[in-house]
């Protein structure tokens, strides 16, 4: 259970968790009991917020209620805003600041308010501006070592604070005695084309099972499928334009000739407006819920009996798992992924069994009795 001051800036990301659910009984939140979740807890609270205790005090009520891992089913965990000094309350407006007049994305303003936050956090009557790079080498090593922080997260904290040093204070190489931590090399989550065709064929709702096909055949994030608009789909040239995707880059990829039948049943389902969202949330004129169609897919999993883990982006992977299989050429897999890097892309490599289906296991040439 999670606790927290009502009309707190907290409130708004809590309930944007998927699956919590209010307690009147317990006044907290009751989330998933899953790691996933509580990552996505403690990477969306708001500056100044931290997680200050856990107890493990409150009655089974429910299954699946808080979250599991090193933190038990029957948690209560509580929370606290951090106050800082004027000085780096006001250091942090000014991170916030540069980053919205350089035109980061709000997920980015976001991740990299809360890890200076983290900073600020520990300094106490500390000035930020004061401290030198062995001052924050000594703090890297300590979210290292003592509260053990994962790679991606000390990566994102590097960044935070190499972004305030020298695009908000100026300061050139003030980070050059730091090294970065070596990232694990993690290889994207695919399903296999038998577990994405059940997971479509278990959706009855048009809308529902559109959306995902959509994701599936394009490789689109979950954020581009909601925000497409009608006019984005070319019939003619069988094309789907995607704007001001992440990175703010346009582009161009192709419309399958079953997802365009899809398309066109849909729309004769729902009588789209023209100009407006492809597809539209319960309210008018707004797009549909990034976190109602990862319950979707969830609830479309479920239902085809699919275990293994993944949620919407693992059908992105997918899409390019699949096409590596089949022979596409790696450049034409990152052009229409939007990768600006091809390294990123070639992950895909790893993940496909184009190759490996052409080698023969020595165990198949003994004679085994």
């Amino acid at each position: 259970m999670l606790q927290c001051p009502l009309g707190s800036a907290i409130n708004a990301v809590i309930k944007s968790l998927p699956g919590c659910r209010f307690s009147k009984t317990y006044h907290g939140w009751h989330i998933p009991a899953d790691k996933k979740t509580y990552a996505l807890l403690k990477k969306q609270l708001p500056p100044g917020w931290q997680i200050t205790e856990i107890k493990d005090t409150v009655p089974a009520v429910a299954p699946a209620q808080v979250v599991t891992g090193t933190v038990s089913a029957n948690a209560v965990i509580a929370f606290k805003q951090t106050r800082f000094t004027p000085l780096n309350a006001a250091a942090l407006h000014e991170l916030r600041l540069q980053l919205k007049l350089k035109g980061y994305s709000p997920n980015t303003i976001r991740t990299y308010s809360n890890e200076f936050s983290a900073l600020l956090g520990r300094l106490a009557n500390i000035y930020v501006n004061d401290l030198q790079p062995e001052h924050l080498k000594r703090y890297m090593l300590f979210c290292t070592t003592s509260l053990r922080l994962s790679e991606n997260t000390l990566h994102s904290r590097l960044n935070a604070l190499k972004f305030y040093w020298e695009q908000v204070l100026h300061k050139e190489k003030f980070f050059f005695e730091i090294p970065r931590p070596k990232k694990h090399l993690q290889l994207p989550g695919v399903f296999n084309q038998d577990e994405i065709a059940a997971i479509i064929n278990s959706v009855s709702n048009k809308k529902h099972k559109a959306m995902l096909m959509l994701a599936y055949s394009a490789g689109l994030r979950v954020s581009e499928v909601v925000q497409l608009k009608t006019t984005a789909v070319d019939s003619r040239r069988m094309t789907i334009f995607i704007s001001r995707a992440k990175g703010k880059k346009d582009r161009v990829v192709s419309l399958s000739p079953v997802m365009l039948v899809m398309l066109r049943e849909y729309a004769r389902e729902y009588k789209l407006e023209k100009g407006g969202y492809l597809f539209q949330g319960a309210a008018s004129g707004l797009p549909y819920s990034i976190r109602s169609l990862q319950e979707v897919l969830l609830c479309a999993k479920k239902k085809a009996g699919i275990l293994r883990p993944g949620g919407m982006h693992s059908l992105r992977h997918s899409f390019a798992t699949h096409l590596v299989d089949k022979g596409t050429d790696v450049t034409m897999i990152q052009k229409l992924l939007g990768h600006n890097d091809i390294k990123t892309t070639m992950r895909y490599l790893h993940t496909s069994n184009k190759d490996l289906l052409k080698i023969v296991s020595p165990l198949d040439s003994l004679d085994l009795r």
